[in-house]
């Protein structure tokens, strides 16, 4: 099962999970840093959008783990 983390120290809260896949993913009020919404995918098109996430994350704060 693949897994989602976010590291809220390299967070910058540049929102662009958040415009990738809002359904996994959020941003802080206070902050703007990134909210975990969903930690597991729930279908192959939420793991696609997850991935596609952790790419283009400019901190690179996110990551996926199997």
């Amino acid at each position: 099962m693949t897994k989602i983390a976010a590291d809220l120290d390299r967070c910058v809260g540049s929102g662009q999970c958040v415009l990738t896949n809002p359904d996994a993913f959020d941003q802080s009020d206070e902050d703007g840093t990134v909210v975990l919404l969903q930690d597991t995918p729930a279908d192959d098109e939420a793991l696609k959008r997850a991935r596609i996430a952790v790419e283009i994350c400019p901190s690179r704060a996110l990551s996926l783990t199997e």
